[in-house]
């Protein structure tokens, strides 16, 4: 790995053919280091620090195929010169400070395969003459201030995969979204401020592996023929405003209950969603039936609610007041208590009943709040979407929270409580002052001062808290959501194991179904076809994490597929985080040990993976400079799969 400025002889190499300098620490003004490549074909740039604007000069690289100036600090506008690249097949310029709109001569680009815009700051519409990109098999533009109405001429392209999620569309969603045939990988326009009915015609996509239709306006019905998106392995609906029953099909039917809620009036066969007592067709004719009987029943009903009435009355003189407070509280909500006090209200007005203000975090199963009691003292308040249990299961949810609240191990962060209540679903945890470790990693100060020492200290406690629960705790214990945002840090970097919302207590005698929980990136691929969750979906997500910790970012590119690609060889040393100081010798020894580990704990088969406590074991354990029979410098990743570290402990 590289840092430092791009050298200045670069703009003077005319002759250039393919310029790949990705993954790296480079610096500089990308209009003045870089020149005009007229036999250039491939520019990769991507994953550098490199800032300033696109230079013009980028329209005489007329033989580009391929340019990524991805995940730099790239600033200004798209120029229109890029129009000029016709040869252009792949265009990637996510994750920079790109402002201003997208120009329409972009579109004239009709060579371009893939088209990723996402993670900037463009605004205005998406172009209508978006059609002319004939050949546009990938568009992603999403995670940008774009706003208007979505084009129906996105319904012409031979698009396989379109994300539009994290913007300001509104409008419906066209009907013309269901004519494209080829859709398969993912639609996602989750996130934005779409209206309307969900069109019948998104059931033509029987290819369409995932739809993200969440966090909307949608009314009406979840469509009928949704039924016929046989593909569909993913499908998320929630928080619109969809009543109605959920369509009778294999995979809704043995879907997650988060997929649906929450929602103005969705019912179906699914824990969590409330029963459809009757079709419209069978309400049409019993409204017939009740409208012809209703001034019978109105009178008799009249007399028999004055009746209750008198009853009531009579009843409530020689009723205990104190016996109706308590049932009345026990009506209202359910506390655990709080270090003997009960906490409800305390919680509340800390929070001003759950001002955005007081977050200090968020994730795909609900909001972090801080809040500062009566007392002085400082807790973290989850906040759960209703959705994250089965609501009609709600002994389970409170018998499986007092176990958890008896957890006590010291890189576990004490739960002190929980709320169950018709309007609030809540875990109270210790506060931790640092915060997450994936916001850390984003910190270029804080995780410069993560040094290497602190990183492998972080996953020996880790993977400690892990073993305790798959292993000390009876019956045990599976987290089902560790990630680097559930991982937090104190002041002095000891990591603690946090967000118990997901958590599952494993009973010998259940198959343990549940529900897909966890976070996208760290899930268990087993999980893509079945639903029991064991001990070793930890495993897979520990493995995630590690990598994280190693590199200083997600692993997406290794867990994508680079791993088990042969045909290059990725370094080791190319991989790693490079803001920590570089590592000692000691620390090279370890840092092998950890990312043998890492891909082992992420193999395909969950068998082959090893439990938590063989992973806690490797680590713990102090390795020599003998147990590694290649120099750090010169060890590559893939040397490190489908060892078992079983084997060698």
């Amino acid at each position: 790995m590289f840092s430092g400025p791009i050298p200045r002889s670069l703009k003077t190499c005319t002759s250039l053919v393919r310029l790949h300098l990705e993954s790296n620490q480079l610096t500089g003004d990308i209009s003045q280091h870089f020149g005009v490549y007229p036999q250039l074909i491939k520019m990769i740039l991507k994953s550098n620090r490199l800032s300033g604007h696109i230079s013009p000069n980028i329209g005489a690289c007329t033989q580009l195929t391929v340019l990524r100036l991805a995940q730099n600090m790239i600033t200004g506008s798209i120029p229109a010169v890029i129009s000029k690249l016709s040869k252009l097949e792949q265009l990637r310029l996510d994750s920079n400070h790109l402002s201003g709109e997208i120009p329409p001569e972009i579109c004239t680009l009709a060579n371009l395969y893939s088209l990723n815009l996402s993670s900037n700051q463009l605004s205005g519409s998406i172009p209508t003459q978006v059609e002319k990109l004939s050949n546009l098999g990938s568009l992603d533009i999403s995670g940008n201030i774009l706003s208007g109405l979505i084009p129906e001429e996105l319904g012409t392209m031979k698009l396989q995969s379109l994300k539009i999620n994290n913007n300001n569309f509104s409008g419906s969603l066209p009907d013309a979204i269901g004519n494209l045939a080829g859709l398969q990988t993912m639609l996602d326009v989750s996130n934005n401020n779409l209206s309307g009915v969900l069109p019948q015609q998104l059931g033509k996509l029987e290819m369409l592996e995932f739809l993200n239709l969440s966090h909307n306006q949608f009314g009406g019905s979840i469509p009928s023929s949704f039924a016929s998106m046989v593909s569909l392995s993913t499908l998320d609906v929630s928080y619109n405003n969809l009543e109605g029953p959920v369509p009778t099909a294999p995979l809704l039917q043995n879907a997650s209950a988060s997929w649906f809620l929450p929602n103005k009036g969705l019912c179906g066969n699914l824990s969590g969603l409330p029963p459809c007592y009757s079709t419209p067709a069978t309400a049409h004719k019993r409204g017939k039936i009740l409208g012809l009987l209703l001034p019978i029943v109105l009178v008799m009903g009249f007399g028999i609610v004055a009746a209750i009435v008198v009853i009531i009355i009579l009843t409530r003189k020689k009723r205990n007041p104190q016996e109706s407070v308590t049932a009345e509280a026990r009506d209202l909500f359910s506390v655990w208590n709080f270090d003997g006090r009960l906490a409800f209200d305390d919680i509340i007005r800390a929070t001003e009943d759950f001002d955005d203000k007081y977050i200090i975090g968020t994730g795909g199963y609900g909001k972090v709040y801080k809040a500062q009691l009566q007392d002085g003292q400082v807790v973290a308040v989850k906040k759960l979407h209703r959705t994250e249990e089965e609501l009609d299961d709600e002994r389970r949810f409170r018998s499986e929270m007092e176990i958890l609240t008896q957890i006590r191990q010291r890189s576990i962060v004490k739960m002190y409580g929980f709320c169950s209540h018709p309007t609030y679903k809540f875990l109270v945890y210790d506060y931790i002052q640092q915060g997450s470790l994936h916001g850390i990693l984003e910190n270029q100060g804080l995780a410069k001062e993560l040094d290497w020492k602190k990183r492998i200290a972080l996953a020996t406690d880790v993977a400690q808290a892990i073993s305790y629960l798959h292993h000390e705790c009876s019956p045990p214990i599976i987290h089902r959501d560790i990630t680097s945002n559930n991982i937090l840090l104190d002041t002095s970097f000891k990591a603690f194991v946090s967000d118990f919302g997901t958590a599952r207590i494993l009973k010998p005698d259940s198959s343990n179904w549940s529900a897909l929980a966890g976070t996208y990136g760290y899930i268990a691929p087993e999980l893509s076809y079945t639903s029991v969750a064991t001990e070793k979906c930890d495993v897979y997500s520990f493995g995630v994490v590690v990598l994280e910790l190693l590199m200083g970012k997600h692993p997406r590119d290794l867990l994508d597929g680079n791993l088990s690609n042969s045909e290059h060889s990725i370094m080791v040393k190319d991989i790693l985080d490079q803001r920590p100081t570089t590592p000692t010798s000691t620390e090279e020894i370890s840092l092998a040990v950890h990312i043998k580990l890492a891909l082992s704990c992420l193999e395909s088969s969950p068998q082959a993976r090893p439990t938590m406590r063989e992973a806690y074991q490797t680590l713990i354990q102090q390795p020599s400079s003998s147990s590694c029979s290649v120099p750090f410098s010169a060890l590559i990743l893939q040397q490190g799969m489908h060892v078992d570290i079983r084997s060698e402990s």
